[in-house]
C-alpha cells in the first residue's frame, strides 16, 4: 500500500518512451495486499499495450503464494533466475 502509488509512477514515466522490457525486482518484497496485487496486474496491461513486457524478477515464497492462490500467476510474467528464499 506504501510503494503501490510510487511504483505505478515510476513504471508510467518509463513507458512513456516504452522499452522492450521492464524489469521489477521484488527481492525486498515481504507483503503483497489486494492493491499491489492490482497494481501489478494494472502496469502489466499497461506495459502489453505500449508493446512492452514487465517482467517480475525474485519473486519468494510469500508472493509466489498469494500469486498462485489468486490466480494472478499466470497473468503476469515471473522469472526466476534464482531460487526465492
Amino acid at each position: 500500500m506504501l510503494t503501490a502509488a510510487q511504483l505505478s509512477t515510476v513504471v508510467n514515466e518509463v513507458l512513456t518512451d516504452p522499452p522492450a522490457r521492464i524489469v521489477l525486482d521484488l527481492a525486498g518484497v515481504t507483503f503483497c495486499d489486494s492493491q499491489g496485487l492490482g497494481t501489478l496486474v494494472v502496469l502489466s496491461r499497461k506495459a502489453s499495450h505500449a508493446q512492452s513486457l514487465l517482467v517480475l524478477t525474485h519473486v519468494g515464497d510469500f508472493l509466489l503464494r498469494v500469486l498462485d492462490i489468486t490466480g494472478l500467476r499466470s497473468a503476469l510474467m515471473i522469472r526466476n533466475d534464482q531460487p526465492a528464499s
